[in-house]
């Protein structure tokens, strides 16, 4: 057996890439940087959480944390207020008097804040390399790109694009540019129905299964009057004819957290927990989603649960924090509450925010030291905050 005592320690260097996923490198290829200056706590140390909070005290009313519900527990437990991406950018701006709006979140909530708050406030985000796989699914030029496509085939005069709230701020911009509104999970059915108002089709980005089970398990539509735009093919993968006679043309994006989930992932809870109510995001695969007893956004899902009788069982399709958080909140009350795949799964980007990273950002802020400010040019800033408050709009 070897002697570990004795042993000569290996020479390893960190790779590029496994500096990049620590959110020390940056990508050079990437729309995005992901550097992270300065020089991190070390995540065992045990006086973090003090850290944290100290920090924090001294800021006081200049700092405002915003936690999405995807967040660790270490992490959520410093958020003034919590909720889903959306409300937290609406909570951001319904607070001018707080300079800093620390997000716990990822780089497209970041923006949305930023163009939510006033000019003399100052988003930061922890980890500039928390980013969201969906988002970058779809970039400005592939975009663009896709309505030269519509253009060329005779139909974007006729195309109105709806872009989920899980986009960056470019593609919103592009959105509200071109006559275009915002969704979130809760409400894409009436963006959708305005959008059918101003238009014959929609053009929905990034997420293809909010899109389509909006069109198809709301609004009655059949799967044949979607198609499927996959930017890495020519002329999206469609032919024009297709093109002409979709009534939703859906991006070829989703997320990675939902889309694991599987019609067998369904069947087994089923069989495992007889009784079981089975209860999705719609971001999830069509045929989950059909396959569910229950389907909503995050606020819904933890509306349904608070509102679920003692002794009940759920399984949750959604990311893992969230369904671990709410099966401790509610196990008292007596509901069973589990994640629907046997295969754990957070939401790796989310993740990236760690309380290491908090603290650092906390204590940069408390000595003076702006970091990771995100930042939205006016051009962009301009027409995206058309697209959005087109949806704040909405019936």
């Amino acid at each position: 057996m070897r002697d570990v005592t004795t042993a000569q320690p290996l020479d390893v260097q960190p790779t590029p890439l496994a500096l990049l996923l620590l959110g020390r490198e940056a990508d050079p290829k990437s729309e995005r940087g992901v550097e992270c200056p300065g020089d991190l706590p070390s995540p065992s140390d045990p006086d973090l959480v003090e850290r944290a909070r100290a920090a924090k005290e001294k800021l006081g009313d200049k700092v405002f944390v915003l936690g999405h519900h995807y967040q660790r527990d270490e992490v959520i437990q410093f958020a003034d207020v919590t909720g889903d991406s959306f409300k937290l950018a609406r909570d951001a701006a319904a607070r001018p008097e707080a300079e800093y709006i620390v997000f716990c979140g990822v780089h497209f909530m970041a923006e949305s804040a930023d163009i939510l708050t006033g000019d003399d406030q100052k988003v930061v985000l922890p980890d500039l390399a928390a980013g969201c796989s969906m988002a970058d699914m779809a970039t400005a030029e592939q975009v663009a790109e896709c309505w030269d496509v519509l253009t060329e085939a005779g139909v974007a005069e006729a195309t109105v694009p709806v872009s989920y709230m899980n986009s960056s701020a470019d593609i919103k911009a592009f959105t509200g540019k071109h006559g275009g509104t915002i969704c979130t999970s809760s409400n894409a059915r009436r963006a959708l129905d305005w959008a059918f108002e101003q238009g014959e089709k929609v053009l929905f980005l990034p997420d293809q299964h909010l899109g389509r089970n909006t069109a198809v398990r709301d609004m009655g539509m059949s799967l044949d009057d979607c198609v499927l735009y996959n930017p890495h093919k020519p002329n999206g993968g469609l032919t024009v004819e297709e093109l002409r006679a979709a009534k939703m043309i859906l991006w070829r994006g989703h997320c990675s957290v939902h889309g694991r989930f599987s019609l067998d992932s369904v069947e087994d809870v089923r069989a495992r927990i007889p009784g079981v109510n089975v209860l999705v995001h719609p971001e999830c695969r069509h045929e989950v989603v059909a396959a569910a007893d229950y389907v909503g956004s995050t606020e819904y899902i933890i509306k349904t649960l608070e509102a679920a009788p003692a002794g009940s069982k759920w399984a949750i399709g959604t990311e893992l924090n969230l369904v671990q958080r709410l099966a401790n909140r509610f196990a008292g009350e007596g509901k069973e509450i589990v994640f629907l795949d046997r295969t754990v799964c957070f939401c790796s980007t989310m993740n990236r925010i760690d309380l290491p990273h908090l603290v650092w950002a906390l204590e940069s802020l408390a000595e003076g030291n702006l970091v990771n400010r995100i930042q939205v040019d006016p051009e962009t800033e301009s027409f995206a905050k058309l697209a959005l408050e087109r949806m704040l709009a909405l019936p």
